[in-house]
């Protein structure tokens, strides 16, 4: 895979409900070694919103979902019940560059939820990505961790550039714009580390309401000849990638969308932790969610492992004002620079790689550690067969 260039086509497109951005790689050095086609990424059309809680049940507890918020309504507190549903704007996968046709996810990435597509590479390797704009405004791609020169960092501020190096800093509605990245040593695992790390990638238009449409995804980089035929590094059997995520859906692009039309007048309130508690955390349009899943709505059937394997789970965090999170799972432990635990610590746009030997079968729970979190819904369940 050394020395490959990685290929992707990733497109933003405007859906009639929800726009999404199509981000996808399309990886030559793959195609290369399996003898496949270059696949191609692009944005397509989708008719549905993101529903956090897909089903309208609680997981965890096994009962129906009751989603309410409080509201201040004529000087009075007033509970009233509201969606769980919101429009996003997505980066997803395309079968080639006419942009047409959703490439599926396989059942073992399903878990990504609102995640963008998984990219791929290793030390040595140049990633590109061909990025379209069908949304209504503009939108880019900044990576992190890996080389890249002004007209691929996609971050409109100063820099004293100009001309074709601005070109990358916001993709126009329509524009389309090749984004180059240099995967060096630094991007790759340190003296120390496991043999491949975690970095993320999102839109840096607007660097808060962006991450809060939805416009994050993940990107698994390998040490030099560690990556396997298929990209996964050498020694693991099964990867996951969560990601702890505060959404702040006011702050979101479809926040006009997505809000009542009436919060001036009747604005929306902190919920309290319990009914008794004095503790307001957030207004109910603030989710706490693991890859878009709470309550325990994550396909299980997505986190499920053998006893004895080798596992790899690459957890990281958000970028809003409480993305700070404590992962803890249930069951089993895992090691995190080479420390054994059960609970790790995120601070707001952290990366944690983390290996597990699951010795336990079960079912087990898998949450962020600060109460409200968890009550809020950012809990799931990963199972350990024998």
């Amino acid at each position: 895979m050394t020395g490959h260039t990685v290929k992707l086509s990733l497109c933003i497109v405007a859906l009639l409900l929800c726009p999404a951005i199509a981000s996808t790689q399309t990886m030559t050095n793959m195609a290369s070694k399996t003898g496949g086609a270059t696949p191609q990424i692009s944005p397509g059309r989708t008719h549905t919103t993101w529903d956090y809680v897909p089903g309208g049940v609680d997981v965890i507890t096994g009962q129906p979902f009751k989603s309410f918020g409080s509201f201040q309504v004529a000087g009075k507190h007033v509970d009233r019940p509201v969606p769980t549903t919101y429009l996003k704007t997505l980066y997803r996968e395309y079968t080639n560059a006419t942009f047409k046709t959703l490439k599926p996810r396989t059942s073992e990435w399903e878990h990504l939820g609102f995640l963008g597509p998984l990219i791929r590479a290793e030390v040595g390797d140049t990633i590109q990505v061909i990025f379209r704009n069908n949304s209504k405004r503009p939108y880019s791609m900044h990576p992190h961790g890996v080389f890249y020169n002004k007209d691929s960092e996609g971050a409109p501020y100063e820099d004293g550039t100009s001309g074709a190096d601005k070109a990358d800093d916001g993709v126009p509605p329509g524009g389309t714009h090749k984004y180059t990245w240099q995967v060096r040593e630094r991007a790759g695992p340190a003296s120390g580390d496991v043999n491949s790390v975690l970095w993320m990638y999102h839109s840096h238009v607007d660097e808060h309401r962006d991450p809060n449409t939805g416009l994050v995804g993940p990107m698994i980089i390998a040490a030099r000849g560690q990556a396997k035929p298929d990209g996964t590094p050498q020694g693991m059997d099964r990867e996951f990638v969560v990601m702890f995520v505060q959404d702040h859906e006011e702050d979101s692009w479809h926040a006009e969308e997505n809000l009542p039309a009436n919060m001036a007048t009747e604005p929306a309130l902190l919920v309290l932790m319990t009914p008794f508690s004095a503790t307001g955390t957030y207004p109910y349009f603030v989710t706490f969610s693991l890859n878009g899943y709470e309550h325990g709505t994550m396909p299980l059937r997505a986190l499920t492992m053998h006893k004895g394997e080798h596992v790899r789970w690459y957890v990281f965090a958000g970028t809003n004002d409480f993305d700070a999170h404590s992962p803890h799972w249930h069951g089993n432990t895992v090691v995190i620079n080479q420390m054994r635990t059960d609970v790790t610590s995120l601070a707001p746009m952290q990366m944690v790689t983390a290996d597990m030997v699951p010795d336990d079968v079960g079912i087990w729970l898998f949450h962020c550690h600060i109460s409200f979190h968890s009550a809020g819904g950012m809990v799931g369940r990963y199972a350990v067969t024998p």
